[in-house]
């Protein structure tokens, strides 16, 4: 087995540097949290940051703590709670499609989450497989082998979004529009120079989801929007405000966090080819070795943002009402408390399924758990079949393009280049990729 390569940022980091990197989202610090957040639980497992934005925040690293702060009560989700702090982070633009189940507390949690999950059936989860491996095997089909092709783009993004949309039913030529304004809402979102473009974005999305809901009122079928929109519950079905943004969690949310997680599943396998060659001799270890890849690597790094509903304590120290509260994910999936050489990937380890928090915990557990390890699974088994001596193409280990910036709500690679078939790639690196992956596992 092999172990996480060194980096600039160095163990024992003290925790004012630690605290500093988190706040500013220094380069080091977000090609390779893992030193930092190992300070933090060591030395401040509960401790207080101010984002870019300004805005305090609690920042929770340990395991244990991570757990109970996910689902005490506490510790509210409703926006409307903290609306103010929220504009200050999120911009005012975005209240509509974000005035969904993950920014909500009970009682209304509980009738929205209800709703979602009389949709997300294992049946209608199932049902998606067979198209699932189309997909996948379509974009594969459309990747060149003799030369290196970035995973992400050609086939970790495109694969969640499709799948997406082949949920709500968003088709042809719509979903291309769709997508389009989708990008533009998400390249715009944390920019005030660009609050007119999110504005416009915004605005033609609410649209298009509101047409489609009409559409399908009009002609319902057995599909999982037609289900989300004829569902009671005793507190009333779900409004069309509540449909749209319904629809805009599933597509935010339902992507980014599958396509991130596709893309360090592949990059973990690849840079630990020992753990590569066990998946690839026992597919059975397959759905085992995805739950290890998530806690190892989890495309979700920190929570979205938690508000303390009344003052409490947690770790020890003491978070006044209102303030804001972030749980590291990933910090608390390599928690040694918790597991055993965290920093080791490990596909034959037992029992992580129900200990990583790779998916969340408690009434915010991800609805979409079943679909993304689907995902992940078809991803990985198409990948395997159709390349299976495929090497990373990066010149060296260290090199890899992380996500930037100051905002860590997600764990994943810019871009990941890949020799698809070795044999077949004309690039002088070939060779030399391969051997070093070969060595990395002596």
């Amino acid at each position: 087995m092999t172990t996480e390569p060194a980096v600039a940022v160095s163990d024992g980091l003290p925790v004012g540097e630690a605290q500093a990197a988190v706040s500013m989202g220094t380069p080091e610090y977000r090609t390779c949290p893992y030193p930092v957040y190992r300070s933090l639980r060591e030395q401040a497992p509960v401790c207080k940051l101010t984002t870019r934005h300004g805005v305090d925040t609690y920042l929770i690293t340990r395991y244990d703590d991570a757990r109970l702060a996910l689902s005490d009560p506490r510790i509210g989700k409703d926006m409307h709670e903290g609306i103010d702090i929220y504009h200050a982070v999120f911009g005012d633009t975005c209240d509509a499609l974000d005035d969904n189940l993950i920014f909500a507390d009970p009682p209304r949690h509980t009738r929205l989450r209800h709703i979602a999950h009389e949709a997300f059936t294992p049946r209608h989860v199932k049902l998606l497989r067979p198209r699932i491996e189309q997909l996948a095997g379509e974009l594969l089909a459309k990747c060149p082998t003799d030369t290196p092709v970035d995973l992400m783009t050609s086939f970790a993004l495109p694969l969640p979004v499709m799948v997406i949309c082949e949920l709500l039913g968003i088709v042809g030529d719509e979903r291309t529009e769709v997508l389009k304004w989708f990008g533009q809402v998400t390249r715009s979102r944390f920019s005030k120079d660009l609050a007119d473009d999110l504005a416009a974005a915004e605005h033609w999305l609410r649209n298009y989801f509101l047409g489609l809901v009409a559409r399908k009122r009009a002609q319902p079928s057995d599909d999982f929007l037609t289900v989300l929109i004829q569902t009671e519950h005793e507190d009333g079905a779900l409004t069309d405000d509540e449909l749209v943004s319904m629809m805009w969690v599933l597509l935010f949310a339902g992507h980014k966090t599958t396509t991130y997680q596709i893309g360090n599943a592949v990059f973990s396998l690849l840079s630990h080819p020992d753990q590569l060659a066990l998946v690839r001799a026992d597919r059975g270890l397959l759905p085992q070795a995805i739950e290890e890849l998530v806690r190892f690597e989890c495309s979700v790094e920190t929570s979205t943002f938690r508000y303390a509903l009344e003052d409490l304590e947690i770790g020890g120290v003491a978070i006044a009402r209102g303030s804001l509260v972030q749980i590291a994910i990933s910090s608390a999936n390599r928690d040694p408390e918790k597991f055993a050489e965290p920093d080791t990937l490990d596909v034959t380890r037992k029992g992580v399924q129900s200990t990583h928090l790779g998916f969340g915990h408690g009434p915010h557990y991800c609805l979409g758990a079943p679909l993304a390890r689907m995902e992940l699974e078809t991803a990985l088994t198409a990948l395997l079949d159709r390349f299976p001596d495929m090497v990373l193409a990066t010149p060296e280990p260290g090199h890899e393009e992380w996500l930037k910036g100051p905002f860590p709500a997600f764990r994943g690679l810019e871009r990941l280049p890949v020799a698809l078939d070795p044999s077949r790639t004309v690039d002088d690196w070939t060779a030399t990729t391969a051997t070093t992956a070969t060595n990395a596992s002596d």
